[in-house]
């Protein structure tokens, strides 16, 4: 990579006014150069940080090389442009960075209370782009073009932050050997479905012995046996949704027990249901309890009134093809909220939190996904989490991280010392672009930048 100088570079990030939330950044930078393993890399890797978190509505290298170097935009780009879509540095290492500085200030706040599992899409046109299919997208509500990252993301009480995040790749990518090659994806990397994917992050947090919580998810998730299965076996808990249509044994009831041999044949040790005794979806159970198992409960503050809802929880055993198991699964939480205005119950979810649980705690823990809504929010308005131009793998993810590591600041900054802290409202100081500057896609450009 061509090294050109760095007084060019590095102007939003050191020549700004002195103060504590610009040293404070500064050191912040410091320790993101450190983990990308270079010393070429820091100032570029400083710069796009810096430029994701300046003024202005654009995020993707060349509108962010004309904010830092207004007088230099073309070798600023080619800078910017390394670092992000070429340089092998580690997206996990510059994770483990942002982690280790911005969750100590969560904490100051309050405990780590929640793993939150959750998935985000962004439309995309063509189809070189790495990932991108014809599939469900969150952020349109319906089938489009777009590609899906899979994402982990800490809570607390009051704050979140990302510390996982991975492109989803439908399995028409994953068998394409052309496709593959051209938008550099790693020879290991193999179709997962999502929860396949969510299953993986959440391993790797427990290896990196990040302070555990439960889990928490919807039911893209949360309705996969299999994802369950695996939280549990990594000894976490959980709270997530589940589709009206999934099955379990009514309270107090359980799968029939083995057959009795009768002394001919292989004995049996499978579980046994009859259509005398079978088990029941989660909405026909709902709609069949008393009124008095369901409680109006409030779980936090809206905008002009409490959030309240009615609910019920009772003790149920998932039945998912128990059928094949010699024992009984064990008893969890089923959380069901009905709306007194609504006609059936529109939201069900599993917990495995303690039986002695109350109604409050687990409605204010399954309620609480909603906070990384703001991280997509911000990450996608603010940071340009989306703008990224190019097609290829690494980049993708090297845009995407950056992109968390700069709202890691955020999120520190408003933990600790500034609850107001946004992109392009922090005290860093902006080059006036020229006047003839368009970047390439404006309705205004006459030629390539």
């Amino acid at each position: 990579m061509e090294i050109i100088d760095a007084k060019f570079l590095v102007m939003s990030a050191t020549s700004v006014a002195p103060g504590a939330q610009q040293k404070r950044f500064a050191a912040y930078l410091d320790r993101l150069a450190q983990a990308a393993g270079h010393l070429d890399r820091a100032v570029p890797l400083k710069s796009y940080c810096t430029g994701l978190l300046l003024p202005g509505e654009r995020k993707s290298v060349e509108p962010m090389a004309a904010r830092l170097c207004p007088e230099n935009v073309r070798q600023t780009h080619q800078s910017l442009h390394h670092i992000v879509a070429h340089a092998p540095w580690s997206d996990d290492d510059i994770l483990e960075a942002v982690r280790r500085y911005v969750v100590p200030a969560m904490q100051e706040q309050g405990p780590i209370v929640a793993w939150i599992v959750d998935d985000t899409g962004f439309v995309k046109k063509g189809t070189h782009s790495v990932g991108v299919a014809r599939q469900y997208c969150g952020q349109v509500g319906k089938q489009e073009n777009c590609r899906v990252a899979v994402s982990l993301s800490i809570s607390t009480m009051k704050a979140s932050l990302p510390i996982a995040w991975r492109l989803y790749l439908p399995e028409t990518w994953t068998r394409d050997k052309d496709r593959r090659k051209a938008t550099g994806i790693p020879e290991e990397i193999s179709f997962q479905t999502k929860p396949e994917i969510a299953l993986q992050q959440i391993r790797a947090a427990v290896i990196r012995q990040i302070p555990s919580a439960p889990v928490l998810a919807d039911p893209g998730y949360g309705n996969d046996t299999k994802f369950r299965d695996g939280i549990t076996a990594y000894e976490l808990q959980y709270v997530v949704g589940v589709q009206s249509s999934l099955s379990v044994w009514k309270p107090g009831q359980a799968p029939l027990a083995k057959r009795k041999w009768n002394g001919t044949g292989r004995p049996t040790k499978l579980l046994r249901r009859d259509p005398r005794h079978h088990p029941v979806s989660v909405r026909e159970l709902a709609i069949g309890l008393p009124s008095s198992a369901w409680k109006n409960v409030a779980w936090r503050e809206g905008t002009h009134k409490p959030l309240r809802s009615r609910f019920a929880a009772l003790r149920v055993r998932p039945a998912h093809r128990d059928y094949w198991m010699s024992e009984p699964r064990a008893e969890e939480w089923l959380l069901i909220e009905w709306p007194s205005s609504e006609p059936a119950p529109t939201k069900y979810w599993l917990s495995t939190l303690p039986a002695e649980t109350k109604l409050r705690d687990l409605v204010r823990l399954a309620k609480h996904r909603w906070i990384i809504e703001r991280d997509y929010q911000e990450l996608k308005q603010e940071l340009g989490v989306g703008h990224y131009e190019g097609r290829g793998w690494r980049g993708f993810h090297h845009h995407a991280t950056l992109c968390i590591a700069a709202y890691g600041f955020l999120v520190a900054e408003r933990s600790r010392f500034s609850p107001s802290a946004r992109a392009g409202r922090l005290h860093l100081s902006v080059p006036e672009i020229p006047p003839h500057f368009r970047p390439r896609g404006s309705p205004h450009t006459r030629r390539a930048a």
